[in-house]
């Protein structure tokens, strides 16, 4: 890594170079070469400036452990029809040591009052048993589809001080229950909780979240909390409530844009913007950043399911190369925390559409760290 790093800022200080030469040369021709020269010599002075900050925080955390899990969600290798404690034990299986788990209200409390933590529980347990760790899930807006996951008695359209407390009732018996596993390390509250057009949830009240903030501070004050960003934006979480853990970020590379081009869509963020993005945050808000879920599933085209995709299809948003480069990517960043989103995702191509590859990438990985 340290032998990549160096070749791309070697790359990065030959492009400036070059680019700086050309600005010298175009500076003498006229007035508007003038501007010209000046608006890139500005934008070189920020990207520079940016990659700078991103380089200290890259190095500053090369001496921490490298924790690198996966989200895990039973609800959804049902849907890819897996057994959920199968798969989960393939992940353990290959030395997956970091679980994002979630804790649903709509599966744990069907009825209200009525609980059923078998399926939570039972995660717990394989956990425990493989000495892993697990970042859980706590609110009403967690991963994956439709987001918001309120039990059917629960009518979200109702104003919120309707079923707000029994949100808040349920979430203090989750925290009850599991706040003395050895294998519990952080809550995450809620998830990308302001992202707005995206799944089936109420408006995001800033009041509420700060609001199950304390709760969970209050039911357990041994734990630290983690909070996702709502985006990939360079603005900043300066507002209330700050996490006594970290935030969290989504990373996604490659997506289908079923809005414009109507094909596969690249981001190209290089990793050091997201070391510059945590850094910055750092600076401004003293909390670290890990990623609390980095993209390495298929993103299947037109609003298809995975099963409703094509093998081939599927490759072209992610085959092996690419799960082995996303890996790569996310410890180029510079954070030390990472769970990627797809595990049940890579067992199903083992199982269920025998293609090993995927799942021979995350092994190598795995094992490795």
């Amino acid at each position: 890594m340290a032998k990549r790093s160096r070749s791309y800022t070697n790359q990065l200080a030959k492009s400036l170079k070059k680019v700086f030469r050309w600005c010298c040369k175009f500076w003498h021709k006229n007035f508007w070469h003038k501007i010209l020269t000046i608006l890139v010599a500005i934008v070189i002075l920020l990207v520079g400036g940016m990659y700078g900050v991103a380089q200290w925080y890259i190095q500053s955390q090369t001496k921490q452990p490298l924790e690198q899990g996966v989200s895990f969600i039973p609800d959804y290798a049902e849907s890819l029809g897996l057994d959920p404690q199968q798969t989960m034990d393939a992940l353990l299986d290959i030395n997956v040591r970091y679980f994002r788990l979630t804790s649903y209200w709509s599966d744990m409390e069907p009825s209200s009052g009525h609980y059923d933590f078998s399926q939570l529980d039972w995660e717990f347990k394989k956990a425990e048993a493989h000495h892993a760790k697990i970042l859980l899930a706590v609110g009403l807006r967690q991963p994956r589809w439709p987001e918001c996951h309120a039990p059917n008695w629960v009518n979200l359209n109702q104003p919120e001080k309707d079923w707000q407390p029994q949100l808040e009732n349920y979430m203090r018996v989750v925290i009850n229950r599991y706040k003395d596993s050895p294998s519990l390390q952080a809550y995450q509250l809620e998830n990308e909780y302001f992202l707005k057009g995206f799944g089936y949830c109420p408006s995001a009240n800033r009041q509420r979240l700060i609001d199950e903030n304390n709760l969970v501070r209050s039911a357990d004050p041994s734990h630290p909390i983690v909070i996702p960003r709502s985006n990939n934006s360079i603005g900043l979480p300066i507002g209330q409530p700050q996490p006594t853990g970290e935030f969290s970020i989504s990373v996604y590379k490659r997506v289908w844009d079923a809005g414009v081009t109507h094909r596969y869509f690249e981001y190209p963020w290089p990793a050091w913007y997201y070391g510059f993005l945590a850094q910055l945050q750092k600076m401004v808000t003293g909390k670290n950043m890990i990623i609390g879920e980095l993209q390495a599933e298929a993103w299947p085209p037109n609003g298809q399911t995975i099963q409703e995709t094509s093998l081939a299809e599927q490759n072209k948003s992610l085959d092996a190369q690419r799960l082995s480069d996303r890996f790569e990517y996310g410890r180029a960043t510079g954070m030390r925390q990472i769970y990627l989103w797809g595990g049940e995702y890579w067992y199903y191509r083992q199982v269920k559409l025998h293609d090993s590859s995927l799942w021979n990438v995350a092994k190598d990985e795995f094992c490795r760290h």
